[in-house]
């Protein structure tokens, strides 16, 4: 098979370049620049596995779609996941084009999730190493980005990657994983949405959740849900960030009691096994990356929203943020949290 290979300059993404080529597969290496990345790891990596090497700028679409996406998100209130949208779009969105548009037949990444075909439909699976789990930003993969998509790494656990890496004496065998968001490296996204837009966030004030004035904040991008932190109130007692109100431009504040929820409405939902949920169904669900599964009941509310109802109050899901429902180790699929109560 002819497969274009999303080359990060990790080692994730380079021992995926030696699975396919000992699988006897056409690889080309494809660099994507996004946001400002050197493409060298991956160039001397792909020079010397004697892989086919391109540079692809996807500049301006990153910047229009994700960045723009991720500022707006968290200007109106809400917590997005950048990633996920990049996935979508991006990865498996604009990447797929250009490697359809070359004449391969499919793109594969270094992400560390299985694919396989079941009734039809491919449905996405976690990896054999669970600690890499990497299914929860992948929820959103249509059927037919999901017939061209290659996941190299699903059955190897990171220690067997790692050690392929170093037998084959690559550059970056040693590599430290990526852990942050790819543009705002060092977390503060509050700066870096200031320092994008070139203009503060607006001030406005903490309240209680009856609406009683507690304080001042510094602006609604500088605080998320469930977040108790570097609120800069003191209150005599713990404070947790309940809510955030974009019309009123206030952050409530409360006891953390306040942040669990037992029914979670989603929109934008993806299903992999069907279309669309005709009735109630039995999944676990997570409501962050980090989340632990839980127990629930998705209850259809239209073709695009779902009502998730766990079988114990979550704590603190945040709109914006994603949900993603599991049946064992099957992706059943996932959307946005809207609102949760």
């Amino acid at each position: 098979m002819k497969i274009s290979l999303g080359m990060s300059g990790g080692v994730d993404s380079s021992v995926s370049a030696i699975v396919l080529k000992n699988q006897c597969h056409e690889i080309n290496g494809v660099t994507l620049k996004l946001f400002g990345e050197s493409d060298s790891d991956a160039k001397a990596v792909c020079e010397k596995l004697n892989i086919p090497f391109k540079c692809v700028d996807l500049t301006a679409l990153f910047n229009d779609t994700v960045i723009g996406n991720f500022i707006s998100e968290y200007e109106n209130g809400r917590t997005p996941n950048p990633c996920i949208v990049c996935n979508e779009k991006i990865k498996f969105g604009a990447m797929l084009d250009f490697a359809l548009n070359e004449g391969d037949e499919a793109v594969a990444t270094g992400h560390y999730a299985r694919i396989t075909k079941s009734n039809g439909r491919y449905m996405i699976k976690k990896p054999l190493d669970l600690s890499k789990d990497q299914t929860y930003v992948l929820y959103g993969l249509t059927q037919h980005q999901l017939s061209h998509t290659v996941f190299p790494l699903g059955d190897l656990e990171k220690t067997a990657v790692r050690e392929i890496a170093e037998s084959e004496n690559l550059i970056n065998a040693h590599k430290k994983d990526s852990q942050d968001i790819c543009f705002v490296p060092d977390g503060d996204y509050a700066k870096f949405i200031e320092a994008k837009t070139g203009k503060k966030s607006k001030i406005g004030y903490f309240t209680d959740i009856n609406g009683n004035i507690l304080g001042e904040h510094k602006g609604l991008i500088n605080y998320t849900v469930g977040q108790r932190k570097g609120l800069g109130i003191a209150l005599g007692k713990p404070a947790f960030v309940i809510e955030k109100n974009q019309e009123k431009n206030t952050v409530v504040i409360g006891d953390e009691e306040k942040l669990f929820n037992k029914f979670v409405k989603v929109g934008n939902v993806n299903f992999m096994p069907f279309d669309s949920l005709e009735g109630e169904l039995s999944v676990c669900a997570k409501l962050r990356y980090r989340h632990t599964e839980q127990p629930a009941v998705l209850h259809p509310l239209s073709k695009t929203e779902v009502l998730i109802e766990f079988s114990k109050p979550q704590r603190a899901p945040a709109i914006g943020q994603s949900a993603v429902f599991y049946d064992g180790d099957t992706v059943i699929g996932g959307g946005i949290i809207e609102k949760g109560y």
